[in-house]
């Protein structure tokens, strides 16, 4: 009985050693991607310049800098899943895919639930109005008007915000009208359907120069200084990945390839750190 004993304490044992060598010596998820030579990246490809679809191919600015960040993985392939921006976060939550390449706004929520890497871009939100429309001057007239923005998405958050503070103030009541994405409310905006849309200002600024006779900038930010960044899992396994990530991107910023990007994409480059993410003020 004790020698039976004694085998069964050993077999316990020498199983748990195993179980805490396989813990010790699992992969983190840069190491899988590594091994599987194969990244997969979630995308909402509806928000040009940072990334849209031509002839079937996601492009942009983010696909651009993507690729210059991944030279650091040769041999690695990219799946790129096109998912609508409400299912962005939750599918890299539940690990549909690895990272987040995609512009997405920081703001103190989803930074205490996610891990951001560093800028890639201004996120400051503004309002884009009709061209016609020259009495919509100030972000203050939207008071009593129809303003859409983008469902979850911080510039909805940023123009809720200004809604409140005009009812506040005793203005009129803004109605704010959320949509899937922002070409339905640049649809609806040129339709007559709503008087402005809260979008960034380098979409805006794209925006306005390409449609310009359609769409025209509201002079005046709304909300506080943001910033557009990519997104991992806040784990021990992602933070690899995360780092491969931040050190790519403080690359590019060095080298001056985030700037050419910007130029070739935006027209213009954008003011954004490069040594740490800023506290998110949203």
């Amino acid at each position: 009985m004790t020698h039976r004993r004694t085998a069964l304490i050993q077999l316990t044992f020498a199983a748990a050693s195993l179980l805490a060598a396989t813990g010790a010596h699992a992969q983190n998820v840069l190491e899988a991607i590594q091994a599987k030579k194969e990244i997969v990246v979630g995308t909402e490809a509806q928000f040009a310049p940072f990334e849209f679809l031509q002839d079937g191919k996601i492009v942009g600015y983010g696909p651009d800098l993507m690729n210059h960040v991944l030279a650091g993985l040769p041999g690695v392939k990219v799946k790129q899943l096109d998912v609508p921006f409400q299912g962005i976060l939750p599918g890299l939550a539940t690990k549909r895919f690895d990272f987040i390449i995609t512009s997405v706004t920081v703001t103190q929520d989803r930074a205490a639930k996610f891990a951001f890497t560093l800028p890639i871009a201004d996120a400051t939100t503004a309002l884009v109005r009709r061209t016609a429309d020259t009495a919509l001057a100030t972000p203050a007239a939207i008071a009593g008007k129809t303003v859409g923005s983008q469902a979850g998405s911080a510039q909805l958050k940023a123009l809720q915000a200004l809604a409140a503070k005009l009812k506040a103030e005793g203005k009129p009541a803004v109605n704010v009208r959320e949509y899937v994405s922002f070409d339905e409310a640049y649809a609806d905006l040129a339709a007559g359907r709503l008087d402005a849309v809260a979008q960034s200002l380098a979409n805006i600024a794209t925006l306005t120069k390409t449609r310009g006779d359609t769409y025209a900038l509201v002079p005046g930010a709304i909300g506080p200084k943001t910033y557009f960044a990519w997104v991992g899992r806040k784990d021990a396994a992602s933070a690899p990945l995360v780092a491969f990530f931040n050190q790519g991107i403080a690359e590019a910023q060095r080298s001056g390839k985030m700037a050419e990007l910007q130029r070739k994409w935006f027209g213009f480059t954008m003011d954004t750190p490069t040594d740490k993410l800023p506290a998110p003020s949203l």
